[in-house]
């Protein structure tokens, strides 16, 4: 999947997402990992139906979606549900939580009861009084687990979890990640979880794809990239999470620290995408030739030193 964007005034082409090719199966947990402008968020809201993507498809248990009028995406029987970076935001001001949580089920022609409302709002730990408040009356914590509570309403396929808890206080990220993975757990739904917090994703998924510069330039299981990155810009990635184990300094691994910039999307360098900034970088052909994901004993990696 591909996605472009031109820049107002200039006319250029700013290529977002670069042939993405991923798969979030049935009950799963599937990460998205990169840095700010490394095209997650666009592809989230290429699988919730809020962008189109330029050139692939898109599929929810076989059905093409992508490009489908918004009516029809509707009434599929295993709708896409989205969770919104900030919370606040993502909730309609002038309607009270019971209102906001029932929007999924009202947009499939079903009104629900106000005890099924409650009932949402109970599952995802909040008070039926919280029920008749409004956006502005409630803390960012209380804001993202309505948008929970929303999100599951509809018992979606899929739930797209765009940087969830980033815009979040320390002490309520770690409440709200545990509500996930036990929404999660429980219900069997799917998740695609978009983050720029390695640590964060190890926790929550089975499986991890780092993104860099609109490609995917490494794929594994969750313990496998983050325990043994294969590439470099994941190593560097890896190294940034904080160590809380017991490991003298002396053996932990050291902090690996990027130079400079990513490039801008809209003038990507020759050859490997990365060469800019790689400590691994290995000459020429890093310069001149852009490799492929190809497998590797732990997942798939776009890099020269693992051809």
């Amino acid at each position: 999947m591909s996605r472009s964007f031109r820049v107002r005034g200039t006319g250029q082409e700013v290529r977002a997402l670069r042939g993405v090719d991923l798969t979030v199966p049935a009950g799963s947990a599937v990460g998205l990992v990169g840095e700010s402008g490394s095209g997650k968020s666009t592809f989230a809201r290429i699988v919730a139906g809020l962008l189109q993507p330029s050139s692939g498809e898109l599929e929810l248990m076989g059905t093409g979606v992508a490009g489908l009028p918004e009516r029809r995406r509707r009434r599929l029987a295993v709708p896409i549900q989205m969770i919104f970076q900030n919370p606040r935001a993502s909730l309609n001001p002038r309607l009270p939580v019971h209102r906001c949580v029932a929007e999924p089920l009202l947009a499939q022609g079903r009104r629900p009861g106000r005890q099924e409302v409650l009932g949402l709002l109970d599952r995802v730990g909040l008070p039926a009084r919280v029920a008749d408040l409004h956006a502005h009356e409630l803390s960012g914590g209380q804001c993202q687990r309505v948008a929970i509570a929303r999100a599951v309403a509809a018992r979606p396929a899929l739930i797209v979890a765009d940087e969830p808890v980033s815009a979040l206080d320390v002490s309520v990220q770690a409440q709200v990640l545990n509500l996930l993975k036990d929404i999660q757990e429980e219900s069997g739904t799917s998740f695609l979880f978009i983050s720029h917090d390695l640590g964060v994703v190890r926790f929550f998924c089975d499986e991890v794809n780092v993104l860099y510069l609109g490609q995917i330039v490494e794929r594994g299981d969750a313990e496998s990239v983050f325990a043994d990155p294969r590439h470099p810009y994941t190593e560097a990635l890896a190294s940034a999470v904080p160590d809380v184990s017991d490991v003298s300094g002396a053996d932990r691994p050291r902090r690996i620290v990027l130079n400079g910039e990513p490039p801008r999307p809209e003038q990507p360098p020759p050859g490997c995408a990365f060469h800019t900034r790689c400590h691994r970088r290995i000459g020429p052909i890093c310069d001149e030739t852009a490799p492929e994901l190809l497998p590797i004993a732990t997942g798939l990696a776009r890099c020269h030193l693992r051809a």
